[in-house]
């Protein structure tokens, strides 16, 4: 059965329909001039009608990138795993609205809304399930392996399926949410997903130099090298949650997959995929802020997008050593594929993404200025937090590091965040605002007369918090901090005076705060990939974080046995000990990398 099926994908490949596109620039003495100016390897792309290739695609031995060279996308993996799902809707073998939890009996959601919204296939492609995103074991271990089962990305007991608002409600990134999907395949079609979708969705669409199949460089010579800062190769590593991210392809075959996906959906004239399901590819539907007007936001794989001028429907993606974008313009046809081996935290991707729009569509229109309707002032304004936020461990950071304050001009609303410049939006109509830069709204405000005001970006949501909520987190670890610094540097100007006694109530404190800096060196020593994988580094780390009350509790102990008064150290410890419940409440002490 498995021959004739490949044979007949083989026989469809040869014919995918393609609506006549226009004709894109040579982009290769540019693309050239941005991987020099951004310090990156190499890249290969197509823009449809065009392919290419510049760089290296290995630094060690300086081999030239060739346009036929193998890539990975990361997440781009997405897209292409949710147009197999798209396949096994259209063929009537799976439904979008389908429980979750009824095809794979082995997941059990923590879902208070369980009854009337359970998480559906629709939630986990659109990532509105309510799902956190990746732990860091999940991706930074080097403990997993090609062929690891996806159920092991889900332990019992872990919270990794926490529902965490109204499944469809919201928009929140999740890797989980499609290694579950991952699974609904393997469920569905009864072997692992890899092999099947190769089988019936890739051959079939004439992509016969991708898989979804793990790749390294050592096997697979066509593989170019992925790169860090200054050049630092290093080869691909497996994930547990390789459905959301492992992906091998070459430019040519994401030029025939951007043509399908802006085709009717048949090939050789039969239906292959539903039509209406490809047009829904990047049109968020049942979020609050898509019933709102907002049309930014996720779609069955794809992300709409409203930048550089245009408005697309696109894709990005990150892996070890690579960095990849995918965009399509349906109302013209055009599309264009990237892919770079270098994944760099420094280097600003979105300039080779604008440059390749520029040369797409260089008269792209503009929309011209709106007079801002006028709205009622003030029950916008105030302090906003992520909710829910991507990563559900580390929210704290985020709660306190960056929230979005909202003021309002009964034209305009100003957005200030502590780690971004100031954002004015102008009013559109209702609740929708939009960005200067932007063409269309981009941002909802939802009011309702019960709960607070939500604002939403179409990916991420925020709620308002009452007035008092972030000063007291603000007064909290400023104070922590403040008593930290007390606890080093008071101890270090007695040390200097001969002044430090063996009874001085700071200094089990003080050798609580510089225990603190032992994991250092053994992190140094070790991976960056082993980050989240329980190591001596690890482990050390979570004893010190885990003893940190325990000095200042010993250090409080010496000021009551003091005769003397010595409030200022007794004020530094409490300020510290504060802190860590403060920490230990959220989650985030003892620091435990592993779980």
């Amino acid at each position: 059965m498995n021959k004739i099926i490949a044979s007949l994908g083989l026989l469809l490949s040869l014919s995918v329909i393609a609506s006549p596109l226009q004709a894109a620039p040579d982009v290769g003495a540019e693309v050239a001039r941005l991987l020099r100016e951004q310090g990156l390897q190499g890249a290969v792309w197509t823009t449809l009608d065009r392919q290419g290739a510049a760089g290296v695609s290995n630094a060690r031995t300086g081999a030239p990138m060739a346009v036929t060279q193998a890539v990975q996308v990361g997440s781009i993996a997405k897209t292409v795993l949710a147009v197999g799902i798209l396949r096994l809707v259209s063929e009537g073998r799976l439904s979008l609205d389908a429980p979750v939890a009824q095809l794979l009996p082995g997941i059990r959601f923590d879902n208070p809304w369980e009854a009337s919204d359970p998480v559906r296939v629709r939630h986990l492609l659109d990532h509105t399930a309510g799902l956190d995103d990746a732990r860091l074991w999940h991706v930074f271990s080097m403990r997993a392996a090609a062929d690891t089962p996806l159920a092991a990305a889900f332990p019992p007991d872990t919270g990794l399926l926490r529902v965490r608002q109204r499944p469809g409600t919201r928009c929140s990134y999740s890797n989980l949410g499609y290694t579950l999907l991952g699974m609904v395949v393997e469920a569905v079609a009864g072997q692992a997903y890899e092999s099947y979708l190769d089988l019936v969705l890739l051959a079939p669409l004439g992509m016969h130099d991708s898989s979804f199949a793990f790749h390294t460089q050592e096997r697979e010579p066509r593989l170019a090298m992925g790169h860090f800062e200054h050049g630092v190769a290093h080869a691909a590593v497996p994930t547990y949650v390789r459905p959301a991210g492992q992906f091998t392809t070459t430019a040519a075959d994401m030029g025939r997959l951007a043509r399908f996906l802006m085709s009717d959906g048949r090939l050789a004239g039969q239906p292959f995929i539903d039509a209406a399901l490809l047009r829904q590819m990047g049109e968020p539907l049942t979020t609050e802020a898509a019933r709102a007007g907002l049309r930014a936001g996720f779609g069955l794989g794809l992300r709409r997008v409203d930048r550089h001028g245009v408005l697309a429907k696109c894709h990005g993606g990150s892996t070890v050593g690579f960095r990849a974008m995918l965009c399509l313009f349906p109302d013209t046809q055009q599309a264009f594929f990237i892919a770079i081996n270098s994944d760099s935290e420094v280097a600003d991707y979105a300039k080779f993404d604008a440059m390749l729009i520029r040369a797409l569509m260089p008269a792209a229109p503009r929309t011209p200025p709106l007079a801002a309707p006028r709205f009622a002032n003030g029950a916008r304004d105030g302090w906003y937090v992520a909710t829910p936020n991507r990563f559900h461990t580390f929210r704290f950071i985020d709660t306190v590091f960056n929230p979005v304050h909202v003021s309002s001009d009964r034209q305009s609303l100003t957005l200030v965040s502590p780690q971004s410049a100031a954002l004015t939006l102008q009013h559109v109509e209702g609740g929708l605002f939009r960005a200067p830069d932007k063409q269309q709204a981009s941002h909802a405000f939802m009011i309702a007369p019960a709960g607070p005001a939500v604002m939403s970006t179409g990916t991420q949501s925020y709620e308002q918090v009452p007035p008092w909520y972030l000063p007291l987190l603000w007064f909290s670890t400023s104070a922590g901090v403040l008593g930290l610094a007390y606890i080093i540097v008071t101890p270090l100007l007695r040390l200097a005076r001969r002044r430090m006694a063996w009874r001085d109530p700071l200094l089990a404190p003080f050798v609580g705060v510089l225990a603190l800096l032992l994991p250092l060196p053994l992190f140094y020593q070790q991976s960056f990939l082993q980050l989240g994988e329980l190591t001596a580094a690890s482990a050390l780390l979570a004893v010190v974080t885990a003893a940190l009350p325990a000095t200042m509790l010993a250090g409080l102990g010496g000021v009551l046995r003091r005769r003397h008064s010595a409030r200022a150290d007794a004020i530094a410890m409490l300020a510290v000990l504060q802190l860590s419940v403060l920490l230990a409440c959220w989650g985030l002490l003892p620091l435990r990398l592993w779980v």
